[in-house]
């Protein structure tokens, strides 16, 4: 019987010993590699696993197996978990793999801060302690037109923060239409119920009006918020308040009115056959007194939330406690400013990675899928080029697509193909449509093309 304790203990007394395992000729590298304590502990746990596996009715494995399983295991180790992936899915901006890949520039400038000591916080013409804020503040200020700025971890931080400074224990007017859900579950309600502040909705889901806010105000009202519902899209009978109305009536109020722009983009999109997403400069221009977004997104930063707008407000909130427990390092503040850097000097859309992507001509996408094609044909690996769309991801511009020139793989098990593209190494991250494994060249930096064409061949052969 599998539950009869006597031929379990049987089965155990087969099992090897710790010293006998780490002995094997398959485990002697892995020792070398990474250590006598380490490769011991993982001994222990693969003996123990077996021995668990023995008692829940399972076969005695051979020693040779739990040599490789203990391997294996260390190798898995010696990875970490956090490691590069090739995004073949095109979108662009793919939450799950990282959003905005950074420019050769902010790669540089993260390396350069990083291999030692920096003026972080050290006015070096002063020769005392100065601010980490400057090294993208003066950047964001000149690139928006706004007074002054702020960076933090993310944008939700920023809004957090914002909240937190100027209307805790007080009012906020939003329009119901705005009380959206970002990534992770996060929802716009229960960002600002922490904050202290209270919420007042005005307007339904679809349609509201600048009375609604005029009627909502009242001495406890501390901000008009208004959110960019960067994620999805409202179609038919619908109505929103400008944002140059909502600000003559916050000012005519003395009530502040803050926008949320979620991505927000310094470059106007349209200019690329897409919808228009909200500029953060046209924010400002509009007399917002305090606009929000994210580094890491359309901007193709590092993960930052980014706040431009009236001095008076942002130095609330430099100076708020929160805004400690919310600050960036050494690492973000220079690819930032890098990036920025890019913007500064009309290069974005050659040296930012996302706009790179975003303006790639289809004739260069379709050349690519072809190369593609034809060396994996000439391994025997039945490809073709098909027509297909790259989307923006990120929360930005919901439903816009480009046109691409994609690799279709026709494989029996397209599940199995995709998997074993993503467990390989490096992982590359593809998609299923009609049946057909995608690999979309517009989010594959070209360097990467011999290394995905390897890819793909070791995982069709090992799902043949």
């Amino acid at each position: 019987m599998p539950n009869d304790p006597a031929p379990a203990q049987d089965l155990r007394r087969g099992l090897p010993s710790v010293e006998r395992l780490l002995a094997s000729p398959r485990l002697q590298e892995a020792v070398a590699d990474h250590g006598r304590a380490l490769a011991t502990e993982v001994a222990r746990e693969v003996l123990a696993d077996a021995r668990a596996g023995i008692v829940a009715g399972g076969r005695l494995p051979e020693a040779g197996e739990l040599a490789c399983e203990a391997a294996r295991r260390l190798a898995a180790l010696g990875r970490g978990t956090l490691y590069p992936v090739i995004n073949a899915t095109g979108v662009i901006i793919h939450t799950n793999l990282g959003r905005a890949p950074l420019s050769a520039a902010a790669r540089r400038a993260i390396e350069s801060v990083a291999a030692g000591y920096s003026n972080l916080e050290y006015d070096l013409t002063a020769g005392e302690r100065g601010s980490r804020y400057i090294h993208a503040e003066r950047l964001l200020c000149r690139l928006t037109g706004s007074e002054g700025a702020l960076v933090v971890n993310n944008n939700a931080g920023a809004l957090f923060l914002a909240l937190s400074a100027l209307a805790q224990g007080r009012e906020v007017v939003i329009s119901r239409g705005q009380l959206v859900e970002i990534g992770g579950g996060f929802r716009i309600p229960d960002v600002l119920r922490q904050s202290g502040a209270r919420l007042v909705e005005v307007g339904t889901t679809n349609r509201t009006h600048i009375a609604d806010y005029r009627a909502a105000a009242n001495s406890q009202t501390a901000l008009l918020l208004r959110v960019h519902y960067s994620n999805f899209r409202q179609l038919g009978f619908t109505a929103d308040v400008p944002l140059a109305e909502m600000v003559a009536l916050g000012h005519s109020l003395g009530v502040p009115v803050l926008d949320d722009l979620g991505s927000g983009s310094l470059l106007d999109t349209t200019l690329y056959g897409l919808a228009p997403e909200p500029m953060v400069q046209q924010s400002v221009a509009a007399g917002a007194d305090l606009v929000t977004f994210s580094g890491d997104k359309l901007l193709g930063g590092p993960q930052a939330g980014l706040i431009v707008g009236r001095e008076e407000l942002v130095a609330q909130l430099r100076h708020h406690p929160l805004a400690r427990a919310l600050r960036v390092g050494k690492d973000a503040l220079a690819a930032l400013q890098a990036t920025l850097l890019h913007y500064l000097h009309g290069e974005a859309e050659q040296e930012v990675p996302v706009w790179r992507m975003i303006s790639l001509p289809l004739e260069s996408l379709s050349a690519r899928a072809t190369a593609w094609a034809n060396a994996l044909r000439d391994r025997d690996i039945p490809a073709s080029v098909v027509q297909a769309h790259s989307t923006i991801g990120g929360g930005s511009l919901p439903g816009e697509v480009l046109p691409t020139c994609a690799l279709a793989l026709a494989h029996p098990s397209p599940d199995a193909l995709t998997a074993a593209l993503r467990t390989g190494l490096p992982p590359v991250v593809a998609r299923i449509l009609a049946d057909q494994v995608i690999l979309d060249p517009r989010t594959v930096p070209p360097e990467a093309d011999a290394t995905l064409i390897d890819a793909v061949t070791a995982a069709w052969r090992a799902t043949g």
